[in-house]
Order: C-alpha cells, then sequence, then structure tokens
C-alpha cells in the first residue's frame, strides 16, 4: 500500500460531489447541478473536506466509478471499467496505431486500429464523455472554491493559502482535459466554472483555435499559482507540470491553430529541465509496482493502488491485457492475462527488430509470430512487455497472487516525465525553435545510454520521431506524434492493418480528429461535426 500518496481512497467511496453523466444525455446535461449527498455549500464551508474534494479531481482520472473494481460507473452506456479516463486514452492515441493492436471484438473495438471508426462509436463517446465529466467536477470545486466563497466561508491562514494552491490544480485539471479535447476532436462544446449546472442553454462551440487559446491562457496563469517543482505532494500537480503541458501544446501548435511555436517548446522545457529533474538509472523501474518511489524522473503521475484503487482500467489494464499466450502472469505480479494487447510488425522494426540491446523494445516473442494475420488471436503479433505488477526488488504488488487477488496493479502512470521533455526540446531544436543541437543531442543520447542503445552522432526530425516510439512506447502520445508528422492517416508511414487492409493503406486526412458523439449532435444545435463524418 503507498501511503506517500495522495488520499485517492475518497474516489470511489462516499465522496460526495460525485457527479453522474449519461452517454446518452445532451451536452447541456454535462454541466447539470450534480446527483449528491450533501451540498457544496456544505462540503466547503469546512476547509477539512477540502483534500477529499480535491482528491475526486485526481480520482477522476484514475476510476471509472464510484465502487471497487469501477462499478457505479459514473457514466452510463458503457462499462465503468472500459471508460476509465487513462484506459480509453490508450485505447484512442495507441490502438490507431503502429504501437498496438488488440485481440478482443468487444463492441466497435476493432475499428479503432482499422481506422474504420463512425460517430456512434461507444469508445470514442466514452473519451469524449470522460473528459466533460472530469471538467464537471472541476467547474464545481472551482465554482466553491473563489475568492468570495473562500472569504465567505472562513477559510483563513494556511488553510486559505492551501486552498489556493487547490484550486489552481482544478484549473491545471480542466485545462489537461481541454487539452485532451482539443487534441483528439478540434471543436467542442465549451463550458467552464460560470455555467450554471441545469441551464436551459447548451453549450456554445468553441473552435479548436480558440480553444488553444484558452488552454494556453490556463496554464500560464496556474503556472505562476502552482507550488514549485517537487514541493507538492506525490501525484499532485506543481508547476513543472504546467510548464511540460505547455511543452506539449506548443509542440502541436502548427496542427491545432497553423502557426508554429516551437521557441516556446525550448522556453517550457528548459524550465522543467532546470527544476532539478533527473533520468530514473534503469528504464525497466519506471513502469514498476514502486515507481513512486525514488522516481526523480516523473513530472506528474496518475496514481494507482491494488488496495485502494481497484479499477480494471489503468496499469490494471495495460498489465493484464498485455499478457496471454505462453507468457508466465507470475512474472507479471499478477493471476493471470487477458490475452489482448500486442505490437504490430512496424513498431517492432524501429528497434531493429526484436532481441536487440535497446531494452526499451522488450518484446516477448515466445509463441507469438511477427506477422498479425488476425487481429483477434493474441498470438499474432510480438506481446510488448512495459508495465508489471512486481517492484525493482522482484516483489509482487501490495494485491499480487500471493498476498492478495492478483487482481489489481500498484504501477502509476507517469503521464509526463523527464524523458519526454527531453525529446520535446531536441524536435524543437530540429524544427527550428532555437536551442542547442548539441545539446539537444547530448539528450537523446542519455536515454539511449540509459535503455543500453548504442549512441548517435547525429539527429534528425524522423529520428527523433522514432526515438519517440522507442521510449514513449504505450504512454499515449504515438497518435498525436504522427499527426505532427503528416504520417498518422497517410501513406507515408503504413503498419498492419492501418486503414482495415493486413498490409496497411492511407486514411482519409479527416480522421486527424475522431468525431464528435451523434447523440451530442442531436442534443446540442450548437455543435457541428467534424468533417468526414456523418
Amino acid at each position: 500500500m503507498k501511503t506517500n500518496k495522495i488520499n485517492i481512497k475518497a474516489i470511489v467511496g462516499t465522496l460526495s460531489i460525485a457527479l453522474f453523466f449519461s452517454l446518452s444525455s445532451c451536452t447541456k446535461d454535462l454541466e447539470r447541478t450534480p446527483i449528491i449527498e450533501t451540498t457544496g455549500d456544505a462540503i466547503f464551508s469546512d476547509f477539512k473536506n477540502y483534500p477529499n474534494a480535491l482528491a475526486k479531481l485526481y480520482g477522476g482520472l484514475a476510476h471509472g466509478g464510484q465502487e471497487a473494481g469501477g462499478g457505479g460507473a459514473d457514466i452510463s452506456g458503457i462499462d465503468g471499467n472500459f471508460s476509465q479516463y487513462t484506459r480509453q486514452l490508450f485505447t484512442l492515441q495507441e490502438l490507431p496505431t503502429d504501437e498496438a493492436v488488440i485481440a478482443w471484438n468487444d463492441g466497435t473495438l476493432q475499428t479503432i486500429h482499422k481506422m474504420t471508426w463512425d460517430s456512434s462509436n461507444e469508445f470514442v463517446a466514452a473519451m469524449y464523455y470522460r473528459i466533460y465529466t472530469e471538467i464537471a467536477f472541476c467547474n464545481e470545486f472551482l465554482r466553491n472554491t473563489t475568492d468570495a466563497k473562500l472569504t465567505s466561508n472562513n477559510i483563513t491562514g494556511a488553510d486559505l493559502t492551501e486552498a489556493k494552491y487547490m484550486r489552481a490544480e482544478a484549473r491545471f485539471l480542466r485545462a489537461q482535459s481541454y487539452y485532451h479535447a482539443l487534441d483528439l476532436f478540434g471543436n467542442v462544446p465549451f463550458v467552464d466554472e460560470t455555467y450554471l449546472p441545469g441551464s436551459p442553454t447548451p453549450p456554445k462551440r468553441i473552435t479548436r483555435a480558440d480553444l488553444f487559446k484558452y488552454v494556453e491562457s490556463e496554464l500560464l496563469a496556474v503556472a505562476n499559482d502552482l507550488k514549485d517543482p517537487k514541493t507538492n505532494q506525490y501525484a499532485r500537480v506543481d508547476k513543472a507540470a504546467a510548464w511540460t503541458l505547455l511543452a506539449r501544446l506548443y509542440l502541436n501548435a502548427e496542427v491545432y491553430t497553423g502557426t508554429a511555436k516551437y521557441a516556446d517548446v525550448i522556453t517550457y522545457t528548459q524550465k522543467v529541465i532546470g527544476a532539478g529533474y533527473g533520468l530514473k538509472t534503469k528504464y525497466a523501474d519506471l513502469f514498476l509496482a514502486d515507481n513512486h518511489l525514488n522516481n526523480p524522473e516523473v513530472i506528474m503521475p496518475v496514481a494507482f493502488d491494488g488496495v485502494h484503487i481497484k479499477t480494471y482500467g489503468g496499469t490494471t489494464y495495460l498489465v493484464h491485457a498485455a499478457v496471454g499466450g505462453k507468457m508466465p502472469a507470475s512474472d507479471f505480479g499478477i493471476n493471470g492475462g487477458w490475452g489482448g494487447l500486442r505490437t504490430t510488425k512496424a513498431y517492432v522494426a524501429l528497434f531493429g527488430g526484436a532481441g536487440t540491446n535497446d531494452k526499451r523494445g522488450n518484446f516477448y516473442t515466445n509463441g507469438q509470430t511477427l506477422e498479425i494475420n488476425d487481429l483477434s488471436n493474441f498470438a499474432d503479433g510480438y506481446a510488448f512487455v512495459k508495465y508489471k505488477n512486481v517492484t525493482s526488488t522482484g516483489a509482487e504488488g501490495s494485491d499480487g497472487p500471493t498476498a492478495g487477488s492478483g487482481n489489481f496493479v500498484d504501477a502509476d502512470i507517469p503521464l509526463y516525465r523527464l524523458g519526454d521533455v527531453y525529446l520535446m526540446y531536441a524536435e524543437a531544436v530540429l524544427r527550428g525553435g532555437g536551442g542547442s543541437t548539441t545539446t539537444a543531442l547530448g539528450y537523446v543520447n542519455a536515454l539511449r545510454t540509459r535503455a543500453g542503445a548504442t549512441p548517435v552522432t547525429t539527429i534528425s526530425k524522423d529520428f527523433i520521431l522514432d526515438e519517440r516510439a522507442r521510449e514513449l512506447g504505450w504512454e499515449m502520445t504515438r497518435r498525436t506524434d504522427l499527426i505532427r508528422y503528416g504520417k498518422f492517416t497517410t501513406a507515408a508511414y503504413l503498419w498492419p492493418w492501418k486503414g482495415g487492409v493486413k498490409d496497411g493503406q492511407a486514411v482519409g486526412d479527416y480522421r486527424n480528429l475522431y468525431p464528435i458523439p451523434a447523440k451530442d449532435l442531436v442534443a446540442n444545435p450548437n455543435l457541428i461535426q467534424n468533417p468526414g463524418y456523418n
């Protein structure tokens, strides 16, 4: 059990600002009055309730429901485990790329890798509504922590100082969800804390370019209001998290707005690099059950715990779903695999094939074939070993088969870490943002040396794209990276079953965005479907 983490246990129990939304609801209902046990006024009148209220916001990234195992889903129409935030982010960021395929035929899941999804796809809708559920949580917190509210509730002294830090964290988490909306969906409904629950007027549509400006302005503001880097409680955000997300936003600014901002990438990556972070000594240790300990590389994780945060999303999904065939489940600290996730030969080829010295290319090949003739057969495609429910000392996680059920995983997901920041800096240098090529090369080789890969003497933009895949495989950046390089939908880069054919084919460029769910279009006349979708 991880006692040094933010108390996210509150998210699975009695926290009374839980919101419940429906996948079939219109977007105006995304901000309807929360179904609560106690009113917001009662909760926020006492500062002792603030940590649990804040934990609900972080818990929105970790959990898909109000009960252990993801039951009591806070959006309906899809299982709370399937709709968990990082699980759906993985689905939309990794499954349509060269990095991942899945064997399961649940609903329309196979259309994601084949890139044949439409506006009725339940997994696309689950991510959309998960984003807006998190935004609603944050808006509720922010409505109740204005300066006027804090004064009327007599929040003073050290409590007032901490409440304002919490308010900045809520703004960051809302901006992060709007960043995901910006990246995945583009032109979306917009609501902030001034849009009152139950309003008869549906939310207005915000364009992608204007949403970029909003996310940028929010991150710039909270970067001044958050705690200094490495001074907040583990799994809570600080200034470095805001700087890192700003760097990601600017790295993709040309996609989002048509205007490049690579100099800004240099500015904010340098801020993070100068804030005292360092690389974890062993690459594999970044993804183990004790990756919250002695980890100088993590900037912002999503915290999981096999005892207190029981969801079949998160790292429980990433471990179990990636184990099958002849893979020994005991090596992964679990009771059995689900036989789902593997990777493609195109991804394997980025490492020069299986069995190379690069420790990041950790493929399980026994009983697996490199070719994928049948997406539904786990044995087709090499298994990719990323997360494990074992510690750096080889012990099982807290709910491992010996001590517990073997169902739930302790490993945290590092949403932002220094390795990504190094590669963003290097790419921005190569794209003309300034900085130093020598420094960029040094950062790249620091990552390669840690991984046991041969250092390089020169780097190029295309090399950095491949290096990002090697360093950040299954870390929910691949779709965005391929879009930035013009390789997600085009014939410039093909992988097995891209476009629904075995050898891969180009698809329409409109698939660089996901569709607005069809039911929201019916409900909200302010919305316009993204081009290419009905």
